[in-house]
């Protein structure tokens, strides 16, 4: 599978943004997506995820309430919207795919197959 993130971009802190990530290569629908982002000199962190189907998903307690994520198994794509962005959301996010139940191991790096190649955020002040 080949995940595909855009999206990203130089936006005002308080402003929205949506970055997509389209797939290829594989049954889309066959796996629970994620988005993760690493910021400069920092570790790279969970941000949200969602099930197979969209019924289930997952968010970090820095974005919830702030960000929705979404798919279209149609489409072949999964989403992140986050609004009222602040300059600790600079990072670059990273779309992921996963075969691995879901639940809470989905928060960390490891139980996913195929990453993408991120897109960068910069949320200025």
């Amino acid at each position: 599978v080949q995940l595909q993130a855009c999206g990203g971009g130089l936006v005002q802190a308080g402003d929205s943004l949506r970055l997509s990530c389209a797939a290829s290569g594989g049954t889309f629908s066959s796996y629970h997506m994620g988005w993760f982002r690493q910021a400069p000199g920092k570790e790279r962190e969970f941000v949200a995820a969602i099930s197979w189907n969209g019924r289930l998903t997952n968010y970090a307690a820095s974005v919830k309430g702030r960000s929705t994520i979404s798919r279209d198994n149609a489409k072949n794509t999964v989403y992140l919207q986050m609004n009222s962005l602040k300059p600790e959301d600079t990072a670059v996010y990273y779309c992921a795919a996963s075969s691995m139940p879901f639940g809470g191991a989905l928060t960390r790096s490891r139980p996913y197959d195929y990453w993408g190649q991120g897109t960068l955020v910069t949320v200025s002040s």
